[in-house]
């Protein structure tokens, strides 16, 4: 059994186990905890304890069964390049681990060249340091500045590292809306492709050979033909997360996102991508509970179903 104790003014970040097993190495067990090799590195060299009932052990000791393991995680240090400023959050859900926001659309998750500050990042920091929480922001799902909708936070990079091998794993779900250019002919639709940089730009992407693995899956949930332009509505799963992986994924099959101007599609209607994520699943990393979050559609975007919806032709 797990306890997990919050991060809060300036304590450690700790983490209790029971051991079921005799003869077992302190390595080997916490390896099968998910701790990582890195973690331990850290927790060695930068201030953090290995502790079997409260004595403090090597990597090396020999545990039994009825044993208590007590890791203490090195306090971490806040980013020094993200500035902590204050601001709104839409907060969904937060408990000592994890923080999931829903994000509006034009808010950057981290700094970038286009939007130094005011990103979600940079106010989750002004958020933990009036909290006196001793973590950087570990961002584990990221959205695009003009794409809406819920994401998470670790409060710490062992947090990180387990909903990152959630999410290699397939086992972090996240479904997105959006609205496409066209008549999309099917109704369900798996798309496998590559997606990798295109030659000469920094911030594009494109279907390529040589791209990493990409999965999206694709489901049409309504057919629009409004003054005299097609459009679509589709519902989108990844099981992979690559920069603009769903934006490159439509524009490949031919139908770039409504708004969307950096891949095809115009803001006659939307001046940004109707892109929304509408709903995240996965276990929690301490608890193992399964945990599901969701996102009503954002205004822009019930504005432009709306939209679509009464210039139907019929």
């Amino acid at each position: 059994m797990i306890h997990s104790f919050p991060a809060m003014n300036n304590n450690p970040f700790t983490l209790q186990f029971s051991v079921k097993e005799d003869h077992i190495q302190l390595r080997d067990f916490l390896q099968r905890q998910g701790i990582s090799k890195r973690t331990l590195t850290a927790v060695k060299y930068d201030g953090g304890k290995l502790l079997v009932n409260g004595n403090e052990q090597t990597v090396r000791y020999a545990l039994v069964e009825g044993d208590t393991v007590t890791i203490c995680f090195p306090i971490e240090q806040p980013s020094e390049g993200l500035t902590p400023e204050s601001g709104p959050l839409s907060i969904v859900y937060e408990d000592e681990a994890i923080v999931i926001i829903d994000k509006p659309a034009g808010q950057g998750t981290i700094p970038s060249r286009d939007q130094s500050s005011g990103t979600i990042a940079n106010v989750v920091a002004g958020k933990f340091a009036d909290e006196r929480v001793p973590s950087t922001v570990h961002v584990v799902t990221r959205l695009d500045r003009d794409t809406s909708g819920l994401l998470c936070i670790a409060k710490n990079r062992h947090i990180h590292h387990l909903l990152n091998e959630q999410m290699r794993m397939t086992g972090f779900y996240r479904q997105y809306i959006a609205f496409v250019e066209g008549w999309v002919a099917w109704n369900e639709q798996m798309i496998e492709q590559p997606i990798g940089r295109k030659d000469g730009s920094i911030i594009e992407r494109i279907v390529r050979e040589d791209g990493q693995y990409a999965r999206t899956d694709a489901k049409v949930f309504g057919r629009f033909e409004c003054l005299g332009s097609q459009y679509t509505g589709v519902s989108l799963v990844l099981h992979t997360g690559r920069t603009h992986q769903i934006r490159v994924h439509m524009q490949w099959l031919g139908h770039p996102l409504v708004g969307d101007d950096l891949y095809g599609g115009t803001r006659s209607l939307l001046n940004r991508q109707a892109l929304h994520c509408a709903s995240i699943g996965f276990r929690h990393p301490l608890t193992g509970e399964q945990l599901s979050f969701t996102s009503g559609m954002p205004v822009d975007m019930k504005m432009l179903n709306e939209h679509l919806i009464t210039h139907q032709k019929m």
